[in-house]
């Protein structure tokens, strides 16, 4: 029962992130300076959101990323991730539905797309962005005494990288994040998206494998 009340949490909380931060994206655009700050600031607070309500219950992974950063890290088993995957990949399906139906079909849906069709440079982009955006969850989660805390600092990350990476790739960090829209935007969006799987994936992998060589006791 405690393992299927995480996984709601999670399919609740990522559902919440594509509906309110991609819809956001939707309605005042990024063509603009306010629009662009709106938007890099709507993902950042759905996170201190979620992290203060559901936190406390899953840890408020509400990403792909994050999660398999845990399994790396030895914080989560495999039973666990597949559920959280599972979740998270439903609940953004969902938000985005929600999106879909409200929005004028004019409207995107805050999906994603390649740098200049450039698939390398937006591979490296996203794993860049992810590792950033990782290292910092798997830092601030270290200590306890962070915990009052934590999900501030997480949002204000993701709020970081979102302010570099919009302009690139309109920022993913988060697998899940990025089928959703896709999902109903489809063409490129949907072909592309591949891309945005991957690359969030590898970003935190490797944040997990940094941060454990980094944060490793030195042998006596």
């Amino acid at each position: 029962m405690d393992s299927l009340k995480k996984y709601i949490a999670e399919f609740i909380g990522t559902g919440v992130l594509v509906f309110f931060a991609c819809g956001t994206a939707a309605v005042v655009g990024c063509n603009t300076l306010p629009g662009y700050l709106l938007t890099a600031l709507a993902f950042g607070l759905v996170i201190v959101a979620m992290a203060y309500s559901i936190g406390n219950i899953s840890g408020c992974h509400i990403n792909p990323a994050v999660s398999i950063a845990m399994l790396v890290s030895g914080k989560m088993n495999v039973k666990d991730f597949i559920g959280y995957i599972v979740a998270q990949f439903a609940g953004a399906i969902a938000g985005a539905a929600a999106l879909k139906f409200i929005l004028p079909n004019d409207l995107a849906l805050g999906q994603n797309a390649l740098f200049n069709d450039d698939i390398l440079r937006s591979l490296v982009i996203e794993v860049v962005l992810t590792f950033v955006f990782v290292f910092a969850i798997l830092g601030v989660t270290s200590k306890i005494e962070n915990s009052a805390v934590s999900g501030v600092v997480i949002g204000l990350s993701l709020t970081l990288v979102h302010i570099l990476g919009i302009a690139f790739t309109g920022t993913s960090v988060n697998p899940a994040r990025s089928f959703g829209p896709a999902l109903f935007v489809g063409g490129d969006a949907l072909k592309d998206v591949w891309v945005f799987i991957v690359a969030p994936l590898v970003g935190g992998i490797l944040a997990a494998l940094v941060y454990k060589f980094l944060s490793s006791k030195k042998d006596a």
